[in-house]
């Protein structure tokens, strides 16, 4: 025994912890495994002629993709404006103690969350074959205005009504779910101070709501995003629909198709980025400190800077 060790012993004091660190083979196999997929990746993308990089440069920006992508932009914040606003409404009659106000709004989930959206898209873009014309007037009475549904229900409208109405069965769920999520001591204390129920909603519920509305609602404006490429069954000339018709006209329909991803993953990316900005906002008060940016991550782990 060392002279060490019997002086450590004889004041008391245990010996000094060897400590071994902990060995991780299974992650260095997966880095492995990991690496050589993407090397793998990396080769057939840089080697492989089929994918017509050029080609793809020099269609991505022409003026029917950019107008395409105007399109697909158009449609997800006309759909999602239209969701959300009719969600709210369908939120507020689901939770109302009126029973007919209750029912019909569950009638309208039921329906447009239980019928696909492609489904959906056709119906109204083919509601001219179901009725040749609306009218308004006196049921069974003289009519005061007509309308033909080609010239009412054009594609761009068909289009947008598929999709903001779909949106809003399901916006109208996560609404809900924010509300109730509100704590029910909160109308109590403003109905004793005399506000009136929709005064109670709008100043007081919806806004403690957002903190959980904001991420799902994120979330569908991604997914809205990429749904807009089924209105090219409408038709109506969107990034998809403009991105397939190159590709068929010029019999090159695999780079088109991997130049509109490329474009939706742009996209997508972007929103994704402000969603991070817009939940972090929200999360103030709710957290002890809120969740680095992506700057300061980098700053840390370039060592210029400590999370805060």
């Amino acid at each position: 025994m060392s002279t060490v060790d019997t002086s450590t012993r004889s004041a008391g004091r245990p010996a000094p912890i060897q400590a071994v660190p902990v060995r991780h083979p299974g992650r260095w196999v997966a880095v492995a495994a990991i690496a050589v997929l993407v090397a793998m990746a990396v080769n057939s993308v840089a080697t492989n002629s089929n994918w017509e990089w050029q080609f793809q440069l020099d269609n991505a920006f022409s003026d029917p993709v950019l107008r395409g992508v105007r399109t697909t932009l158009w449609l997800t914040v006309a759909s999602m404006a239209m969701g959300v606003s009719l969600g709210v409404v369908l939120a507020v009659m689901r939770l109302s103690p009126n029973p007919v106000l209750s029912s019909a709004a569950w009638l309208y989930i039921w329906l447009f969350r239980g019928t696909p959206i492609l489904v959906q898209l056709v119906v109204w873009a083919n509601l001219g074959s179901l009725y040749r014309q609306i009218s308004l007037g006196v049921p069974f009475g003289p009519e005061w205005f007509t309308f033909d549904t080609r010239n009412l229900v054009p594609a761009g409208v068909a289009a947008l009504l598929g999709l903001g109405l779909n949106e809003a069965a399901y916006m109208s769920e996560i609404i809900r779910a924010g509300i109730l999520s509100v704590d029910e001591g909160q109308g109590e204390a403003a109905a004793a101070l005399g506000m009136s129920r929709m005064q109670t909603m709008r100043r007081i519920v919806l806004p403690q709501a957002m903190r959980v509305v904001v991420p799902p609602t994120g979330n569908e404006t991604i997914s809205m995003l990429k749904t807009t490429s089924l209105v090219a069954y409408v038709p109506y000339y969107e990034l998809f629909f403009q991105a397939q018709a190159i590709g068929n006209r010029t019999f090159q329909v695999f780079p088109m198709l991997v130049a509109a991803s490329l474009w939706y993953l742009a996209m997508t990316s972007v929103l994704m980025t402000g969603q991070y900005y817009i939940e972090r906002y929200y999360a103030r008060g709710s957290v002890r400190s809120l969740p680095p940016t992506p700057l300061q991550k980098l700053r840390v782990m370039l060592g210029r800077g400590e999370l805060r």
